[in-house]
C-alpha cells in the first residue's frame, strides 16, 4: 500500500492542530478514504468546524464552507443559469457544491428544498439545474456539522438524507489537560505560528481509496456486518430488554457503510484485512443515525448509543 504513508502523514498533521479529538480526526480521514460523507454533532466550541477546515487545508483540493441558514435557496448551493443581455443567452454559474470538499456548517438550519438539492449531490455525485445534469468532482465529499442544543429555526434532517452519511460522529468535551493544551496552542498561533500546509493532493487520495477497496474482508466478518445491521431492526431477538424499542432499523446501506468504514479504519491501522474489532469500533458511528427509536423508547429516555452497545455485546462475533 504505497500511499498509506502519505495518508498517515496527513493524519499526523491534523493531530498537530486539533487537540483532544482523536476520534473525530480518525473519522474524518475514514470518510475521506471511504469516499463517504460525515455528519459531526457536538456542542459549540468543540472544534467541529476547525477540524474540517484543517483537513481541507491538508489536501490540495477545492474547499468551500457553506453556512446553512433558513433563507438559503437551492441555487445558492448548485448555482444557476445567468441571463446574458449581450447576446440574449443563459450561462451557467457554478455554485459552491462544485468544489471537492464541502463544509456544510449547521446543516439542519436549511429548509427542505435546500436539503433536496444537497441530497442529489451526496448520493449521485451530480447536480441537476433545469434540463442539464452536471457531474461533481471525483473527490467530492460533504462534511456537515450540527448543534444539538439550539433547535429554534432548525429543520430535522430527513431519514433519507441521514442515511446518505457514512458516519455520524458525536463529540464530547475534552479533558482538563487537553483543554489546557488547546489554550496554549491558540496562544502560539496568535504569536505567529502558521497553519499546516497541504501534505497530499487529490491524486494521492484517490489512489489511497483504491487501496482501501482492496482491503480483505473475510466471509465471517462480512456475516458479522450483516448481522449487526439486521439486529437493529429487531433488537429484542438478541436482548429482551430492547424489545419494541425500535420503530425503524438500519437499512442495507448500513452494512455497506460498515464494510467501507471498517476497511478504511484497518488501512489507517496499517493492516490489509478487517478484523471484528475494527467493526466494533466503527459500528456506533455507522449506525446511530440510521436507527429511529419507538415512541415507547423515547418516553423511557432510552438512547441509541446504549442500544448499539447492547447489540455489540450480544450479537455473536467471529
Amino acid at each position: 500500500m504505497p500511499h498509506q504513508a502519505r495518508i498517515l502523514e496527513l493524519r499526523q498533521a491534523l493531530e498537530g492542530v486539533i487537540v483532544g479529538q482523536s476520534k473525530l480526526l480518525d473519522r474524518l480521514v475514514i470518510g475521506l478514504l471511504a469516499g463517504g460523507h460525515v455528519l459531526v454533532e457536538g456542542l459549540p466550541g468543540l472544534a467541529k468546524t476547525t477540524a474540517v477546515k484543517t483537513l481541507a487545508a491538508g489536501i490540495q483540493a477545492g474547499f468551500r464552507r457553506i453556512q446553512f441558514t433558513p433563507d438559503l435557496l437551492p441555487g445558492d448551493l448548485t448555482g444557476s443559469d445567468i441571463y446574458r443581455p449581450q447576446d440574449g443567452s443563459f450561462q451557467f454559474s457554478e455554485g459552491p457544491l462544485f468544489h471537492e470538499i464541502i463544509l456544510a456548517d449547521e446543516i439542519n438550519r436549511a429548509p427542505a428544498k435546500v436539503q433536496s438539492a444537497l441530497l442529489e449531490a451526496m448520493q449521485e455525485r451530480q447536480i441537476t439545474v433545469g434540463n442539464h445534469t452536471r457531474k461533481l468532482p471525483d473527490l467530492f465529499m460533504v462534511m456537515a456539522t450540527q448543534n444539538p442544543l439550539e433547535q429554534a429555526g432548525t429543520y430535522p434532517l430527513p431519514e433519507a438524507q441521514l442515511d446518505r452519511f457514512l458516519l455520524h460522529v458525536s463529540l464530547d468535551y475534552p479533558s482538563a489537560d487537553e483543554e489546557l493544551e488547546i489554550m496554549r496552542r491558540d496562544r502560539a498561533r496568535n504569536w505567529g505560528e502558521t497553519a499546516p500546509t497541504a501534505v497530499v493532493d487529490v491524486t494521492t487520495v484517490l489512489a489511497a481509496r483504491a487501496e482501501v477497496r482492496r482491503i480483505h474482508i473475510a466471509a465471517e466478518v462480512e456475516q458479522y456486518l450483516v448481522s449487526l445491521a439486521r439486529a437493529t431492526r429487531n433488537p429484542g431477538e438478541f436482548d429482551p430488554a430492547w424489545a419494541g424499542s425500535v420503530a425503524v432499523g438500519a437499512s442495507p446501506r448500513a452494512a455497506l457503510a460498515l464494510a467501507h468504514a471498517a476497511a478504511a479504519l484497518a488501512y489507517l491501522r496499517g493492516r490489509d484485512y478487517v478484523s471484528p474489532d475494527d467493526v466494533r469500533e466503527i459500528a456506533p458511528d455507522c449506525l446511530r443515525h440510521r436507527i429511529v427509536l419507538s415512541l415507547e423508547a423515547r418516553l423511557k429516555k432510552l438512547d441509541r448509543d446504549a442500544l448499539i452497545a447492547a447489540l455489540l455485546d450480544t450479537v455473536p462475533a467471529p
